[in-house]
């Protein structure tokens, strides 16, 4: 016997917040989304991105998970503020991407980063010894400037991971490599510039996302909830609400904490 009538989830839409730098606390969070995504047989997702971006093995983990998912759920990417490199990548992992016009976007690049401070240890008398088992162990250290060797080395990997992230935005958009690459040298463009250059399909909303997601799965926009999947709040988190001071300064040392863990690492991070 059939049910004549549809699961509850089926009668919904998910949607699923990237908000801030893509680290692993983002890609723990949005992966298990994703799985309740799939486990609920919801029809359709909007993707809201706000983000500059954030590590290359964290973005191409919900990229990759977005793609699996693509065979079983409608997905609209809806790029919010900001949508910028990593932010970019992972919007590669819908089938249908939204922005705004003014939405700042692009980035499409890799940046690596290092810390020269030898001419200050000098000053205050401090130096370093170091043993290492290979000339290239110590690669950018802080103590001292890159060998020629050494900033080819490190090239090498920034370019490998930047042909990735070509080759990902000319597959995903259907567009040929050599063209993607006219536009992928690290410039940001607005979204009006972003649908002009076959990155994105439409203009509009976060509201105008959410329509386009149900009318490809035949519900009523009017009619449709959305169930937002969210990392559950921790006690404090709630009773404190949301207290504005206590958000910015929580951003502000989350900023400090990626910076720190993530030098020396290629990213695909939008740095204003």
């Amino acid at each position: 016997m059939i049910w004549p009538f549809k699961p509850r989830y089926r009668k919904q839409i998910a949607r699923i917040e990237i908000n801030g730098v893509i680290a692993s606390d983002t890609r723990k969070r949005v992966l298990e989304a994703l799985k309740t995504v799939e486990e609920r047989k919801f029809p359709a997702l909007l993707l809201r991105i706000d983000s500059p971006g954030g590590t290359v093995g964290d973005s191409q983990e919900i990229y990759s998970a977005l793609k699996r998912l693509q065979d079983k759920v409608k997905i609209v990417a809806s790029f919010g503020n900001i949508s910028a490199s990593g932010g970019v990548y992972i919007g590669m992992g819908a089938q249908n991407i939204m922005s705004n016009p003014g939405t700042i976007t692009g980035s499409i690049g890799v940046i690596l980063r290092g810390n020269n401070i030898e001419r200050l240890l000098e000053r205050v008398g401090v130096s370093f010894k170091v043993v290492k088992s290979g000339p290239y162990k110590d690669i950018l250290a802080f103590d001292r400037e890159m060998t020629d060797p050494e900033k080819q080395i490190l090239q090498d990997l920034i370019d490998i991971s930047y042909q990735q992230f070509v080759q990902t935005v000319a597959e995903a958009r259907n567009i040929a490599v050599e063209t993607v690459k006219n536009f992928a040298d690290g410039r940001i463009f607005t979204g009006q510039q972003a649908l002009e250059l076959g990155v994105v399909d439409r203009l509009g909303t976060e509201e105008d996302a959410r329509k386009w997601a149900c009318e490809l799965v035949n519900l009523d926009p009017e009619k449709t909830e959305s169930c937002t999947l969210e990392k559950p709040k921790s006690l404090l988190n709630r009773v404190l609400g949301n207290n504005q001071v206590s958000s910015k300064l929580s951003a502000a040392q989350s900023w400090v904490e990626f910076e720190v863990s993530t030098s020396g690492l290629p990213l695909w991070l939008y740095r204003p």
